[in-house]
């Protein structure tokens, strides 16, 4: 193949160029754009915008954290599934608030049609349908730069910075038994001589590979032998902008059916068909989300597999087998699909493929996204060796957040795994050797009571203001929420009532046992048959306190956050307008119910942050030579070395490095504090 690229007269200069339009893309362009950064972004097709080659879905375990904390910052994509979505469900409600995470059936082509609307009408902002072929680099004082990148076509785009989010594009083939296309997802073009510059300025990249179901003419299927699954009554938005009465839609169902023996015969008796089996696929499959074959083969003891059938959006037949991923022949999935109830006589709209692409090796990036070896390139997305839409664009939201704070000459934002998911997940991908797909897991995150999706906002809305993505109003609407709650929560520890026959009485009528002593609305509530709204009739403030809080009177509260010289948010707190008091409210209301039921949890859990803390405060100096620590054992002094971690916390989760390596390290830093 000739990697030769042309060159033209076109010379344009910009901030910003992004290379990828997928969803890491789009909030990287948009971050960067949002702070008045000139920014083009490229994509082989314009008409791919925040594609979904896969299941139509945002959210589910763990990935609706992650939507909620990226809108929670400033980002789109809760947004935008806000106005496509079909259907919408909260996963885990029978289960505690850690892990309640919200997820929705997308129209897939509005999705796309709508984020292609955000990002045209963008200010600084240009979509340009181009392959990027080429980065060119500078050395400034000994430190390789980027410059710009060249297209296919010649055009040389000078930037200050850049950023990577070329999804699953790179060298990009698609197998379908023994057929085999160069191609992208969806038959995309794919971007085939970027790979090489990479490798010529000194990245190292490797194989991973994933997969996508086969799609049905829905017209074909007996939904009568499947369990229809219905969306929520009552639908919480994603986005906490989002007024609560406008995603409250006639939702379409999806339904739930299994595999059987007679699938799982056919799959065993073709497995020299496949070629994850026969050898021929070289990159490496995610483990979480494994194809129909490697469900069959690595769980040989199960009778049957769940297979979602979902629609991929109100006008189209076209309907997703979820669980169902392969790469075996045509011939077979059809014989394969055919043995599932409710698809004996299924037609394939599109055929389930794997696809195999190029991407970022472990150990080459900084917490911020920045490449180590290249000042100004940024890199997010599955090109940093992870898997879905939602940590796609949690990246891209990072990356191009810290795009702006490196042209700005300001340190990058780093979040911490203790302050969000979106930590967990960048921790993660930079610190330890992801050997395949990563994805993002509630096992993961280990203070996830503190984490949970309910309360994003008031975890991370700082930092999207602190980052220009944010509005002022937006953020003391969160300031006042927060000062609220707190205070109903300490009151509610502070407030008794006595064990007179009119509270036993009312008591009784809720369903909840006597009380026998003076107790605290804060251990009623805590009562698993109670929380905050039902035992109104016992708070005889409340009436009085809220009126006091509606008509912005705060005489309780004496202290808020406050950033900078913009000082006291008390000082400005004004009256709640009428249309958003009840939503507003009822966030309250949902935080004291929490905050109070889990307080000992969640209390032990802040003292395990405030440990965690201490290791990633404890910077470790970027000159170090690990040689020197002479007591490091070999393997922790290679690890890190490759990794070069910027703290102790840090270096603590490289795979290869003992909690006695760490030890030893301390004390070097200690001693040579000291000797400074």
């Amino acid at each position: 193949m000739d990697n030769t690229v042309l060159k033209n007269k076109i010379h344009e200069n910009v901030d910003v160029c992004v290379i990828g339009a997928g969803h890491a893309g789009c909030e990287a362009a948009l971050a960067c754009s949002r702070n008045g950064l000139s920014t083009v972004i490229f994509t082989v097709s314009v008409d791919s915008i925040a594609l979904m080659p896969c299941n139509p879905n945002v959210g589910g375990s763990s990935k609706g954290h992650l939507v909620r904390e990226l809108d929670a910052l400033g980002g789109e994509m809760g947004r935008n599934i806000d106005k496509t979505f079909i259907q919408s469900k909260m996963l885990n409600a029978s289960k505690g608030p850690a892990v309640h995470s919200l997820r929705a059936q997308a129209d897939k082509q509005e999705y796309t049609r709508a984020m292609r609307h955000v990002l045209e009408e963008q200010d600084n902002l240009v979509i340009k349908q181009a392959e990027v072929c080429e980065i060119e680099t500078e050395d400034k004082d000994g430190i390789s730069i980027i410059k710009g990148v060249r297209t296919a076509t010649g055009a040389f785009y000078e930037c200050r910075a850049l950023i990577i989010c070329s999804g699953t594009y790179l060298k990009a083939r698609c197998l379908t038994g023994e057929s085999i296309v160069y191609t992208g997802p969806n038959g995309l073009q794919p971007a085939n001589s970027l790979s090489a510059s990479l490798i010529e300025h000194g990245i190292a990249l490797r194989r991973f590979k994933t997969g996508t179901p086969a799609r049905m003419d829905g017209r074909s299927l007996d939904y009568s032998k499947m369990e229809p699954q219905h969306g929520d009554e009552r639908v919480l938005p994603f986005s906490f902008s989002t007024d609560p009465e406008s995603v409250q839609i006639k939702q379409a169902d999806c339904y739930l059916t299994y595999t059987n023996e007679e699938t799982h015969k056919i799959i065993r008796a073709n497995l020299d068909r496949s070629p994850i089996y026969a050898g021929i696929i070289e990159g490496t499959g995610p483990r979480y989300c494994p194809s129909i074959e490697d469900k069959v083969v690595k769980f040989a003891d199960k009778e049957r597999h769940q297979v979602f059938i979902e629609p991929e959006g109100l006008h189209t037949n076209e309907m997703y087998i979820g669980g169902m991923s392969s790469s075996l022949p045509e011939d077979v999935q059809l014989e394969m699909y055919r043995t599932v109830p409710g698809l004996e006589h299924c037609k394939m709209v599109r055929n389930a493929y794997a696809i195999e692409y190029d991407c970022l090796a472990s150990g080459q990036l900084k917490l911020s996204l920045e490449l180590k070896s290249i000042k100004g390139i940024f890199c997010a997305g599955q090109f940093n060796g992870s898997s879905g839409y939602e940590e796609a664009a949690a990246q891209g939201l990072m990356a191009g957040i810290n795009a702006v704070r490196m042209i700005e000459e300001k340190e990058p934002l780093i979040l911490d795994r203790s302050e969000a998911y979106i930590g967990v997940l960048i921790d993660d991908l930079v610190t330890k050797e992801n050997r395949e797909p990563y994805r993002m897991m509630t096992s993961r995150a280990e203070y996830r009571l503190l984490l949970r999706q309910d309360n994003a906002d008031l975890r991370l809305r700082k930092y999207g203001f602190e980052s220009g993505l944010i509005s002022r109003e937006q953020y003391e609407y969160t300031e006042k929420k927060r000062m609220i709650i707190e205070a109903e929560k300490q009151r509610m520890f502070d407030t008794y009532v006595g064990a007179a026959r009119s509270v036993c009485d009312a008591l009784n009528a809720l369903g909840s046992a006597d009380v026998k002593k003076n107790t605290s609305l804060a251990e009623l509530i805590c009562r698993p048959e109670l929380d905050y709204e039902k035992i109104s009739a016992l708070d005889g403030e409340r009436e009085e306190i809220y009126r006091n809080y509606e008509s912005g009177i705060f005489g309780e509260i004496t202290e808020t956050d406050s950033i900078g010289e913009d000082a006291d948010i008390k000082d400005r707190y004004d009256v709640i307008s009428a249309e958003c008091r009840d939503k507003f409210f009822k966030e309250v209301i949902d935080q004291i119910n929490i905050e109070v039921k889990y307080e000992g949890y969640i209390k032990r859990q802040k003292q395990q942050v405030e440990h965690f803390k201490k290791m990633e405060t404890r910077r470790i100096p970027a000159e170090i030579d690990y040689d020197d620590v002479t007591s490091l054992r070999l393997e922790a002094r290679q690890k890190l070395k490759e990794f070069r971690p910027e703290n102790l916390g840090q270096a603590s989760r490289i795979s290869g490095v003992s909690p006695a390596d760490v030890n030893v390290l301390l004390i070097y830093l200690e001693s040579r504090s000291a000797k400074s």
